[in-house]
C-alpha cells in the first residue's frame, strides 16, 4: 500500500475518522499554502551550551509569516536561548527535540518567549512554518496540538522568568566550553510566580 502525503501508513478506515480527518485537512492546507509562500530567512546557526539542553542562536534567523517577503516577518535575536521544540522526555523516541520540524521549532520558541501575539497565533504560525519544512502530516498535527492543549505551561514559565528578571537573549556570545544556562526550572519558578501572583489578588481584594 503506498502511504499517503506525509509519510503516514495508517488503514483506511482509520482516515475515514471524522476528527482525524479534519486534523489532517488543516495541516496538508497549511503545508499546501505555505510551503509555496512563506519562508526562513537564512540558515540556523546555533551553539550548544554545556547542560546539553540549551542552544544559544549566533546569528540572524526570521521567518516570513504568510508569504515571502512579507511586512510580517519575525526576527530573532542573537544570542536567544532555545531548547527547540518543548516535548517530554517519556516522548522523545517519538518526537525528538530537533527534528526537521526544528526551525520552526525555534520560531515558536521565540514567539512564546516575547508574547508580543496571541498564543494561539504563535501556535498557528508554528504549524505554517512546519507547512514550508515538509514535515509530515501526523507529526505537524501532533506537533500543533500538543502545543494547543499544553503550550500554556510554557507560556506562564517564560511570563515567570521576565517577571524574575531572567533574560533568554544573552548579551555576551564569548561562551566558554563550559558555559550553562542560568535558567531555573520550570517547577520551581512556576511555583513562585504563581504564589506571587495569588498573594498580589489576595492583597488587592482585602
Amino acid at each position: 500500500m503506498v502511504p499517503p502525503p506525509g509519510g503516514s501508513s495508517m488503514r483506511r478506515s482509520d482516515r475515514h475518522h471524522p476528527r482525524l480527518r479534519a486534523l489532517l485537512f488543516v495541516t496538508r492546507r497549511s503545508q499546501g499554502e505555505s510551503a509555496l509562500m512563506s519562508r526562513f530567512t537564512s540558515i540556523l546557526l546555533v551553539s550548544p551550551l554545556a547542560d546539553g539542553k540549551t542552544w544559544v542562536l549566533m546569528r540572524d534567523f526570521g521567518y516570513d509569516v504568510g508569504s515571502e517577503g512579507s511586512a510580517d516577518r519575525i526576527n530573532v535575536s542573537i544570542g536567544f536561548e532555545t531548547d527547540f521544540a518543548s516535548i517530554p522526555r517519556l516522548l522523545w523516541t517519538v518526537l525528538p527535540k530537533w527534528g526537521r520540524y526544528g526551525n520552526a521549532a525555534v520560531i515558536h520558541d521565540w514567539l512564546y518567549w516575547r508574547q508580543e501575539r496571541p498564543r494561539k497565533a504563535a501556535d498557528d504560525i508554528l504549524l505554517e512554518a512546519m507547512g514550508v519544512l515538509n514535515v509530515a502530516a501526523m507529526t505537524r498535527a501532533a506537533m500543533y496540538w500538543g502545543v494547543r492543549l499544553f503550550g500554556w505551561i510554557a507560556w506562564m514559565r517564560n511570563q515567570a522568568d521576565r517577571a524574575a528578571g531572567y533574560d533568554r537573549v544573552l548579551a555576551d556570545l564569548s561562551l566558554k566550553a563550559w558555559a550553562i544556562s542560568r535558567r531555573r526550572g520550570s517547577i520551581a519558578r512556576l511555583t513562585r510566580y504563581g504564589w506571587r501572583k495569588m498573594h498580589r489578588r489576595l492583597s488587592a481584594s482585602s
